[in-house]
């Protein structure tokens, strides 16, 4: 659609195309006819046989759409289609003690990590610009804003590290994508005492951990997808929606270069990609909570949960991916107004300092109520003249006045946090 273009993602959009599951789908049918061929559980001519044509295979996805609204699966037609094209008499081996969820879940899980991957890279680089950010505006002062008032002196670099943070933890704790290898009804039985062996053998032919049973009624894995997805989302959401409020004409703290116009008033400059990616990041905190629904999977199989999350990770996934896109264009072009952040900065944001300040030459309670009382009376005068004129505590108001005295473990914390990008 025209009005969500700028919205999607056609990079992410390919690895969870309809092509994109087919592949894996078909990945997951040659990798089982391998591990199989080797394990002597099928004959070696059939799975080399199987492995070759689904390495080929020219699928028709368009018959594969028809019969999955008459199957609720696309793998039974996916089924028909290799059979055929593997001929006999090797035909009756693919799919050897396999069920349909095996093949969509672990397609899925490969689906994810070729997802994840993109989506670390995008990361990465995004930590990368922040990080450089951070360490470039340590020393840029602006106010502090808690409850949108502003409050104390800090630095945008630490702003930044604010931002980076939370990233650093949701590129570390990424996770992990299982192989669903079940049968029929959870229990291999059609392989009998092989079946275990065969599962241990396929998720590592495929590239996948594998758990210690088959999960495929176990949905706390996608859910745990879902939650990243939504975090990494989150986390972007709230450095955008900060940046939409710094970029205000009123603030003008920072400005997005590139950025939208308006069709009636030629001085507009509208910062699209902060209303995007903060837009983005609601709407999969909305759609988090369809996994979750997702998760209730009844007995066995529950095709009810299962078309639930079929309808709502796909979303998830290109949403975040928009996000991370976004997110990245609007790092690299944000401009920092330092003279803009420092005119801005109120006096009064040193008014802990005073109180601390005053705290060392009498009671902090009687220091609180001076300061509180020279601040209201400050709307018509200079609060540190005020405050010299109503005590002789030997304060050094001049230094006083400077918030560059009070930023407290500003750089530390900046440290700290660029120090885990090296570690």
């Amino acid at each position: 659609m025209i009005l969500d273009a700028y919205l999607s993602d056609p990079e992410t959009e390919t690895l969870i195309s309809d092509s994109a599951l087919v592949k894996t789908m078909l990945e997951m049918e040659a990798a089982l006819a391998r591990v199989q061929g080797r394990l002597g559980i099928i004959p070696a001519a059939a799975a080399a046989r199987i492995d070759q044509v689904a390495g080929d295979l020219d699928v028709d996805i368009t018959a594969l759409g028809v019969a999955t609204v008459r199957d609720g699966v696309p793998v039974i037609e996916l089924l028909r289609q290799l059979r055929g094209a593997v001929g006999g008499p090797h035909d009756g081996y693919v799919h050897w003690g396999a069920t349909s969820q095996d093949i969509v879940d672990t397609a899925q899980a490969l689906m994810l990590a070729r997802v994840l991957a993109l989506f670390r890279g995008r990361l990465d680089q995004l930590i990368k610009t922040w990080a450089g950010l951070a360490d470039r505006h340590r020393g840029t002062i602006l106010a502090a804003r808690t409850r949108n008032q502003q409050a104390v002196p800090t630095t945008f670099g630490l702003k930044v590290a604010g931002w980076l943070a939370p990233l650093l933890r949701h590129r570390r704790q990424h996770p992990a994508l299982k192989l669903q290898f079940g049968g029929a009804g959870g229990t291999l039985s059609a392989l009998g005492g092989d079946g275990p062996g065969v599962a241990a053998a396929l998720a590592e032919e495929l590239g996948l951990s594998n758990p210690p049973m088959p999960w495929h009624n176990q949905r706390d894995g996608i859910v745990e997808f879902a939650n990243w997805l939504s975090g990494v989302s989150g986390i972007l959401g709230r450095s955008a929606g900060e940046i939409l409020l710094l970029a205000q004409t009123e603030v003008g703290e920072v400005k997005l270069r590139g950025a939208g116009g308006s069709s009636a008033m030629p001085q507009k400059a509208n910062p699209v990609l902060a209303e995007a990616v903060l837009a983005l990041a609601r709407r999969n905190a909305g759609l988090v909570g369809g996994v979750h629904q997702a998760a209730l999977h009844m007995h066995e199989r529950d095709g009810t949960a299962w078309n639930l999350e079929w309808l709502t990770l796909p979303d998830m996934i290109r949403t975040t991916g928009a996000g991370l896109h976004h997110a990245e264009v609007m790092a690299q072009n944000l401009d920092v107004d330092a003279d803009r952040m420092a005119a801005n900065l109120s006096p009064a944001t040193l008014a802990e300092a005073a109180v601390y300040a005053l705290a060392e030459h009498m009671p902090k309670s009687e220091a609180q109520a001076l300061v509180k009382a020279a601040s209201s009376a400050a709307a018509t005068g200079d609060l540190f003249d005020l405050l010299a004129a109503r005590t002789e505590a030997p304060v050094d108001w001049s230094a006083l006045r400077d918030p560059a005295n009070y930023l407290g473990a500003a750089n530390h914390f900046i440290d700290a946090v660029l120090k885990e990008i090296r570690s």
